[in-house]
């Protein structure tokens, strides 16, 4: 009786009930795409650690954290952040199972309902919002790269 399994309390009418609705289906929703960004910093991270420049980091006697924090992890983060873009449009889609699931009236079910009562306009409105949010996604990507890495400039 920690948090309800299933169905939707607005966080502005009861904020505690609200909060509590969203830790599961949050958890859920975001368990296996973590594991995917935590292996690919992990993977990145081990890559940019075994180059010269964070070598030459050392020896300055820069300590661990902060060879690591400043001049790592921000360079790490470039191919993590494009799998991250990617994994937006995966988010919609596990979104379905799970507005299903704990009865969330959200966009995944509105297409998903319509695709079943052949409402075509209302699912290319659904649809095309769906798209905006991806595209979004992925100029911010792009924003963060130039962010990131400084040698990215776009002209």
């Amino acid at each position: 009786h920690v948090v309800p399994t299933g169905g939707y309390f607005n966080p502005l009418v009861n904020p505690i009930e609200g909060i509590k609705s969203l830790i599961l289906p949050s958890v859920v929703l975001g368990a296996q795409m973590s594991a995917w960004v935590t292996r690919m910093v992990r993977s990145s991270l081990l890559e940019v650690l075994s180059q010269d420049y964070i070598v030459a980091a050392r020896a300055k006697g820069l300590s661990e954290k902060v060879v690591i924090f400043r001049h790592a992890l921000k360079n790490a983060l470039i191919p993590t952040i494009t799998v991250i873009g990617f994994m937006v449009g995966g988010v919609f889609g596990g979104a379905v199972v799970i507005e299903q699931v704990f009865g969330f009236q959200g966009i995944s079910k509105l297409a998903l309902d319509n695709v079943l009562m052949r409402d075509y306009m209302v699912l290319q409105g659904t649809v095309l919002v769906i798209v905006l949010i991806y595209v979004v996604a992925n100029l911010l990507v792009d924003v963060l790269y130039a962010y990131l890495d400084p040698k990215i400039r776009f002209g």
